[in-house]
């Protein structure tokens, strides 16, 4: 095991393992989990089979939608068969660009504490990312705002289960498109010191990201490319295309290093096949031909594969998550991501609208299914609702509460099997007639012998009664609250971010990104 021992439970303001103190809650260390468990593998050797030769088939016979001049004109110089943007490429080409890939990689942000391993059998856990709206008790369902944005950036920094700044956890729709992305990474690299993310949106906003990133670790050029320091999620457009944007932020990440992770959308019945394998096969394709490119122009950069493979509610249309059918392509798709010594990424997402029971056990299926995938880097994990088009912050707070009970189960302390774990002694002392509160065993354990919740109660109903028959959503505000209210943001080098001020200040001088509008 590489965790490190559970010898506590703190974590200090801000999620800070550093700083000792009082804390709004008692919260487990900052560590990088890592996954005891074997994979669960529904599929046998021959299906395994049987899937990859479909994807290779749908690359080699129907071939792939490259909406990007420049990615058509590298495949076609690596002797894929072009014919307008449709590309298709052999399973001999398609194995050779994978065999270039790591399979493993880390990622240091502006705080080397918070470096990660993505790969093997490490997971960790992303930030809820992209949904243009917000929700919380008091203030119900509206657009995302600055002010919002910067609420999740600092749970995000707090909670010490959450390793990255993934995307926007609610887009500001207060801000221009045009500099949106310059404020709320500044945001996010001075409120948070974890690893951060650019979106593929045009060359200028990737570009600017990966400047921002440089300066706020006080890198050179040279130091930045050297090793990953941020990285990129790119979607498919499914089925069987990939946009100009995505692909060119992708191929400019990659020339320098960075980490892209290709992530098709397959929704199977609408997007793909109605059949789980159907849509595995036609996700894997999309993922493979846009890594395909990537290694080719630039081997050996680290990639790894996406998956957000689920199904639609037939009667209705919209979209269903942490479904039986997701779990098992999530389990799939683990399986042929093993298979091709990729890492993988999935996530922690939902198709209910408020922070309910549905919200819980659909995500806390998809939770489950990213551990029994061998998942190693989980999206969403924390504040997503409505398909995506939803952040909750106390859903947010609820979702920590599963991570924390998953970190848990991780560690060695729950399957140990060691003389003084079989405890013969101790039920030798207590007997058929005794118990076991007041033995010396449990005396000398108790108080870290279990997991011990910050936001669930496990008190009888009268005592919950007698103290205000609160709910969880109603524990998990109060939470929220607290955290803002006694968030302190990590230092910063002082050069760092005032360098990084005037970046944004002259980004924002000559227009920032181009926008339609």
């Amino acid at each position: 095991m590489n965790e490190e021992p559970r010898k506590r439970r703190a974590g200090g303001r801000a999620g800070n393992q550093q700083r000792a103190g009082t804390a709004v809650i008692d919260q487990m260390p900052w560590r990088i989990p890592v996954n005891p468990d074997a994979p669960v593998e529904p599929l046998d050797a021959e299906g395994v089979q049987r899937i990859h030769k479909g994807a290779m088939r749908i690359l080699s016979e129907i071939g792939i939608e490259f909406l990007n001049p420049d990615a058509v004109a590298h495949l076609k110089r690596a002797g894929c068969k072009v014919t307008g943007t449709n590309v298709k490429m052999d399973e001999a080409f398609v194995m050779e660009m994978l065999s270039h890939a790591p399979s493993e990689f880390t990622i240091t942000p502006r705080n080397p504490d918070r470096e990660l391993i993505i790969g093997g059998k490490h997971m960790v856990f992303v930030n809820v990312s992209s949904p243009p709206n917000a929700w919380d008790l008091e203030r119900g369902k509206r657009s995302g705002d600055f002010e919002t944005f910067k609420e999740f950036m600092k749970l995000t920094q707090y909670f010490n289960c959450i390793h990255i700044a993934g995307g926007y956890p609610v887009e500001p729709i207060d801000i221009h498109p045009s500099v949106r992305h310059l404020d709320c990474l500044y945001e996010k690299l001075t409120l948070t010191d974890k690893v951060v993310h650019a979106y593929s949106l045009g060359a200028e906003r990737v570009e600017d990201v990966m400047e921002m990133a440089r300066i706020a670790g006080g890198l050179t050029e040279e130091e930045f490319q050297a090793k990953p320091r941020m990285y990129t999620n790119i979607n498919s457009v499914s089925p069987l295309k990939h946009d100009f944007p995505m692909l060119d932020g992708a191929m400019r990440l990659a020339k320098r290093g960075q980490p892209v992770v290709v992530t098709p959308f397959t929704l199977a019945g609408a997007m793909a096949p109605v059949t789980m394998a159907g849509a595995v096969a036609l996700s894997l394709a999309e993922a493979l031909a846009a890594i395909a490119l990537l290694q080719y122009i630039a081997p050996g950069c680290p990639v790894a594969i996406g998956t957000f493979t689920s199904n639609v509610d037939m009667k209705s249309g919209a979209p269903a998550f942490g479904t039986p059918e997701y779990m098992r392509a999530t389990q799939m798709t683990g399986q042929l991501v093993r298979h091709y010594k990729l890492p993988m990424r999935s996530s922690g997402v939902c198709a209910a609208n408020v922070p309910d029971g549905q919200a819980m056990w659909e995500t806390s299926n998809s939770l489950w299914a990213a551990v029994q995938s061998g998942t190693n880097m989980v999206y969403h994990a924390a504040g997503w609702l409505e398909g995506g088009l939803i952040a909750s912050p106390e859903k947010f707070v609820m979702d920590c509460e599963v991570l924390q009970m998953i970190q848990r189960y991780f560690e060695e302390a729950t399957f140990a099997t060691t003389e003084d774990d079989i405890a013969f002694d101790a039920i030798k002392e207590v007997g058929p007639n005794g118990h076991y509160f007041g033995c010396q065993h449990t005396q000398e354990r108790y108080t870290t012998a279990f997991y011990a919740p910050f936001v669930s109660d496990w008190r009888n109903y009268e005592a919950w009664q007698i103290d205000g028959s609160v709910w969880t959503p109603e524990r998990a505000h109060r939470i929220y609250k607290q955290i803002l209210a006694e968030f302190e943001a990590p230092a910063m080098n002082g050069d760092h971010q005032e360098e990084l001020r005037r970046f944004v200040a002259r980004r924002k001088q000559e227009g920032g990104a181009p926008t339609d509008f």
